[in-house]
């Protein structure tokens, strides 16, 4: 199969539309790439928030690939049943997520769990439920790097807030986290300067905290945009994602990144309105709506303009309408892939051109059992 068909089924007769479509041989070829960037599977740890799914987690365990980065508990519960070896749950848990978080140490005793925390508040809160449980919890302290999301501010009350989770009995500090997502310049030389900008501050804090006697044994830091740039770092671990799958954003966005995309949407045209109107069936339910038009790429509908969506519809504008006939099938590569995938129950996996399976996204949801 030529470059530019590598997506195309030659039958879609049997095949629902809306679908997400994976292609194993390109995600292999992805975590292969990873590993290339970083130069050993020892510093990376890859987010599994883009996939969310059992069979991908195992092909990079494969690769040796034994350390993972999550967003949820269902997202960690997955790991687990993976067997992982180490598991970070990168969102502060808070309210009944504390418990959940225990939870998933007791059920998993050969996995390593560790998550996060910003504050004294929550620090307080898990170290008394490990002492309630005669437990040792590993914390990670949340660095705020400049997106103003999640952390700290890497100051001195950073580095009292880590002196107080190396010093209570009942906690395990482990490092530092630092998550750059707001850095997106599509340059190399640009992102890796606003990168090495932004991370200064969380050596500098690493620095504050060795002169109050402590030693930081880890930094965790980025995602997928500034994965180049962290994995060159020594004693930090790299958390890409989005690098398993890609999408067409950081296709355009980074063109210095050597990753292949490797999932589709198959769509249908369910109707033509008015001249120079197509209707697919891919509404919001069926791929990520959170950014403006376009939100997917329609191989071989590039010049055609997306004008409206609903729950189940997508509306696009095209001079060339009177070429296609509803029922057609068309392939798109959506420009957010990680809220795209948690869409669907499953996953339809092809290889030379045919549908072989498929796969549950079995952490899109919240829970699982925990």
């Amino acid at each position: 199969m030529s470059e530019n068909s590598w997506h195309i089924l030659k039958n879609t007769s049997d095949v629902i539309s809306p679908s997400l479509l994976v292609y194993p041989e390109r995600i292999e070829e992805n975590i292969r790439t990873m590993i290339s960037i970083s130069g050993s599977v020892s510093n990376l740890r890859p987010h599994i928030k883009t996939h969310k799914t059992a069979e991908i987690v195992q092909m990079q365990q494969r690769h040796g690939i034994q350390k993972f980065k999550c967003a949820t508990i269902a997202e960690a519960e997955l790991l687990g049943n993976c067997e992982a070896n180490d598991i970070l749950l990168a969102m502060q848990p808070t309210g009944a997520n504390i418990n959940r978080f225990f939870r998933l140490v007791d059920k998993f005793p050969n996995s390593r769990f560790s998550t996060l925390v910003d504050n004294e508040i929550t620090l307080n809160q898990i170290a008394e439920q490990a002492s309630k449980e005669n437990k040792i919890a590993s914390l990670y302290l949340d660095i705020n790097s400049g997106m103003n999301r999640t952390g700290c501010i890497p100051d001195e009350k950073a580095a009292a807030l880590y002196g107080t989770m190396e010093n209570n009995p009942n906690i395990h500090a482990k490092g530092l986290h630092a998550y750059d997502g707001h850095i997106h310049n599509s340059n190399l030389q640009e992102r890796t300067n606003v990168c090495d900008e932004a991370f200064q501050k969380v050596i500098a804090l690493k620095a504050t905290i060795k002169k109050n006697g402590i030693i930081v044994p880890d930094i965790i830091a980025g995602g997928s945009p500034s994965f180049p740039i962290h994995s060159q770092r020594t004693g930090v671990d790299a958390s890409p994602g989005t690098t398993l799958l890609w999408d067409a954003r950081y296709a355009e966005l980074f063109p210095d990144m050597p990753f292949l995309q490797a999932a589709v949407l198959f769509i249908r045209i369910i109707s033509k309105p008015a001249e120079n109107i197509l209707c697919f069936d891919l509404g919001h339910k069926s791929v990520a709506c959170e950014m403006e038009f376009p939100r997917i790429k329609i191989i071989g509908l590039e010049d055609s303009q997306q004008i409206g969506q609903s729950e189940e519809h997508l509306v696009v504008k095209t001079q060339r309408a009177s070429e296609f006939n509803v029922g057609d099938g068309f392939y798109a590569i959506p420009y957010h892939i990680c809220p795209t995938v948690a869409k669907y129950e499953e996953i339809l996996t092809v290889s030379d051109a045919k549908v072989t399976g498929s796969w549950k996204v079995a952490a899109r949801n919240q829970k699982i059992t925990l």
